[in-house]
């Protein structure tokens, strides 16, 4: 990726110079022609199930979790803002890549946020006003797993709003987006995408496993029910908030363990940053304790050791 040790002060304020050149890199290539990203917009386009063999999948995903690292480190130093947002179908496979997203990262300084059902409250409000109270502050990534786009997808087909709100939200959110980025975030819009035979199979493991049941609701399968009206509304909200400072970007997910790679490597190419690593701290030596004395341990209460050491 050719990034260079440079070293930076840290700031408060965002690189302005970074940021902008952040946003341009949306002209590389990614929205030049129309003709194919329509194309790519199609549900299970790709039907190639065989899976990245696993110990490919490993190498490269602790590779690109060594970059984001470094790209966080950056993140802070320079006060750049992110926002990532994940959409997508029910078993799409966008918690299992925020997790490999976030896994290796400081989370003081990348946040996830799933919101739940708006309270009645919230229902009175602004629509974004939720979203907004969670913005980035200088040096921090927020990752929105599902984000304000629920209004055109699952309010929208399920009647939860009305068409004026949803007529509303087309016209709010482009202008919406264009603010964030004007001043100064980078707003990432990822949509995963899979044919109705894979979320058919997950949805089945999951009923399958115990474990992961939790994962399966009913309006998961009343979606499941609505597949068709799901692949009207995404067509829509596409169409109507595709904007070149903050394009979708459409990941195949039939293979998950592509999917992730396809996506952070992505993610990684969006950022100019530059290895911002902090030197290794040594370690000096530990300075005498004195004379302190430990209570008796029959004083104190153990947790069973269940797993007893073995020769």
């Amino acid at each position: 990726m050719g990034k260079k040790n440079k070293k930076k002060s840290s700031t408060a304020e965002p690189d302005m110079g970074a940021v902008m050149q952040a946003i341009e890199h949306y002209s590389d290539g990614d929205i030049d022609n129309r003709q194919e990203i329509l194309e790519e917009l199609h549900e299970g386009s790709s039907n190639n199930h065989k899976r990245l063999k696993k110990k490919i999948y490993e190498k490269e995903l602790a590779r690109l979790q060594s970059e984001l690292v470094k790209m966080q480190y950056w993140v802070k130093a320079t006060g750049f803002r992110m926002i990532v947002l994940f959409e997508g179908r029910d078993a799409a496979g966008k918690g299992g890549s925020i997790k490999r997203l976030t896994e290796a990262m400081n989370p003081r300084g990348c946040r996830v946020v799933a919101l739940g059902t708006p309270s009645e409250q919230q229902k009175t409000q602004w629509y974004f006003q939720r979203y907004v109270e969670h913005f980035p502050s200088a040096g921090e990534i927020v990752i929105f797993d599902r984000s304000w786009y629920n209004r055109a997808g699952v309010e929208k087909v399920m009647g939860f709003a009305t068409d004026e709100q949803v007529d509303n939200f087309y016209g709010a959110c482009p202008e919406f987006e264009r603010l964030l980025t004007k001043d100064g975030i980078l707003l990432l819009k990822y949509w995963f995408s899979i044919n109705d035979e894979e979320q058919e199979k997950r949805f089945q493991e999951r009923i399958d496993n115990k474990e992961r049941r939790w994962k399966l609701s009913p309006m998961d399968i009343e979606s499941r029910n609505r597949w068709v009206e799901y692949s009207k509304a995404k067509d829509i909200m596409f169409s109507k908030t595709q904007i070149p400072e903050a394009p979708w970007f459409t990941v195949e997910a039939n293979d998950k363990r592509r999917a992730r790679l396809n996506c952070l490597s992505h993610l990684l190419s969006k950022v100019p940053y530059e290895d911002m690593t902090p030197k290794a701290i040594k370690m000096p030596e530990r300075p005498k304790q004195g004379n302190y004395k430990r209570p008796p341990f029959n004083e104190q209460f153990f947790v069973p050791n269940h797993f007893p050491y073995t020769d």
